[in-house]
C-alpha cells in the first residue's frame, strides 16, 4: 500500500482551518491541524493559512516561528503552499489601510489594494494559469473561490536559468493580479481551494500527489 504523503496545516491561530484539513485528506494526504516545530520541519509537505489582515497574519506567523520554519524548509528544498494571507505574506511587503508592513520577503514586491468598483473581491472567479502547472493540470477551465481586497499585482522576481522559470496564474477583478504562484517549493494561492468545492479539491490533490 502507498504511503499518504503527510501535510501539517500550520496552526498559528489564523482563522478556522478545520476545513483545510478535511479538504487535504479528501485529495490523498494525511493532514493534520499543528503548531508543532518538528512536525511542521518534517512533514511532506506545509500549508500555510491565512485569514485577516497582514500585519495581524504576518505578526501571528513569526510569533509561533513560523517564518524561521517556512525558511528552513524551502531552504531544503520541502514544499510549502500558503493560502489567501498565507499567500500574501510571501511578499516583500504589504501596504494596508496607510500602514506598509514588512512581508517574509520570499518574493519580491508587494501587496497592494485591488483597483475595483466594489471590495472585498467576494465569490467564484475564473483564473488564467501559465501552460506548465503542476496545480492547475486538469483545472484550466475551472472556477475557484477568492475573498479578499488585496494583492500581489506585479510578478518582480527575475528567475535567471538554470533556476526554472515560476507559473504564475492570474485572475482580473477590476486589475489583473496574481491567483496563484509556483516557485520551486513555494506555491500559493490568493483564492481558498478548501472553498472551492471539487475544483479545489483536485488541485490540493495536484500539489499532493507533487510531495
Amino acid at each position: 500500500m502507498t504511503r499518504r504523503p503527510t501535510v501539517v496545516v500550520y496552526d498559528y491561530d489564523s482563522g478556522n482551518v478545520h476545513s483545510a484539513v478535511k479538504a487535504l485528506i479528501a485529495a490523498g494526504a494525511d493532514a493534520v491541524l499543528t503548531g508543532d516545530r518538528t512536525a511542521a520541519l518534517e512533514a511532506d509537505g506545509l500549508f500555510v493559512p491565512g485569514v485577516g489582515a497582514f500585519a495581524a497574519v504576518r505578526e501571528a506567523l513569526i510569533a509561533k516561528g513560523g517564518d524561521e520554519i517556512i525558511e528552513r524548509r524551502l531552504a531544503g528544498g520541502r514544499k510549502v503552499l500558503g493560502v489567501c494571507v498565507g499567500m500574501q505574506v510571501m511578499f516583500e511587503h504589504g501596504v494596508e489601510r496607510g500602514q506598509d508592513v514588512a512581508g517574509l520577503g520570499e518574493w519580491p514586491g508587494a501587496v497592494t489594494e485591488l483597483n475595483a468598483p466594489v471590495l472585498p473581491h467576494m465569490g467564484w472567479n475564473t483564473v488564467t494559469p501559465d501552460a506548465g502547472s503542476i496545480l492547475f493540470r486538469g483545472l484550466e477551465e475551472e472556477r475557484f473561490y477568492f475573498v479578499h481586497s488585496y494583492a500581489a499585482q506585479k510578478w518582480e522576481l527575475d528567475v535567471i536559468p538554470p533556476f526554472p522559470k515560476p507559473q504564475l496564474t492570474w485572475t482580473t477583478y477590476g486589475d489583473p493580479f496574481l491567483a496563484a504562484v509556483e516557485n520551486g517549493p513555494l506555491s500559493a494561492t490568493q483564492f481558498h481551494p478548501e472553498k472551492s468545492g471539487e475544483a479545489g479539491i483536485r488541485l490540493l490533490k495536484n500539489w499532493v500527489d507533487s510531495l
